[in-house]
């Protein structure tokens, strides 16, 4: 199941970022098509006035994802970790998420999504992994406890 494949069409106005800046915090992701109709998400994290991360999210209408297993990406990142996040409802405010560290290349991150684990701003929560019941967003963040640009190329999303 594609959730998202990009191309010099595509239509990105579900994308969106979210900075640090919410809390006061001073980092700056910004997202666009590229030339070659990747998506591309860059810019930098600062830890100034308590910042430290930025984020960038799809929303969708919630699907049923039973059945689903694993996320797969394919993209290029610039060596950096990363966090993919998703939520079950627009309701909910913690996400679940794991880590994923990128190459540099093209490559495909293949992440198992029973095991995305429960946080709220960062921390664990008590409860169950994901479900993979319910898909309402993705997202990706990237917050590593120090100060970094970063960029990221984005192809596509599929869950499978």
């Amino acid at each position: 199941m594609t959730i998202f494949d990009f191309t010099h069409t595509s239509d990105i106005s579900n994308w969106s970022t979210v900075d640090d800046t919410v809390m006061g915090g001073r980092s700056d992701g910004h997202f666009r098509l590229n030339e070659e109709g990747h998506g591309e998400y860059s810019g930098r994290v600062s830890l100034e006035n308590n910042g430290g991360f930025s984020s960038l999210r799809y929303r969708m209408p919630t699907i049923r994802i039973e059945g689903k297993t694993k996320v797969r990406l394919r993209l290029r990142g610039d060596g950096k970790r990363y966090q993919f996040r998703v939520k079950t409802s627009d309701n909910d405010r913690h996400s679940y998420v794991a880590y994923f560290e990128t190459s540099g290349e093209w490559e495909e991150v293949v992440l198992d999504l029973k095991a995305l684990a429960p946080q709220f701003r960062g921390r664990p929560l008590n409860m169950e992994n994901y479900p993979a019941e319910m898909l309402s967003e993705m997202a990706i963040l990237i917050g590593n406890k120090k100060e970094q640009t970063f960029k990221l190329e984005l192809d596509w999303l599929r869950l499978e």
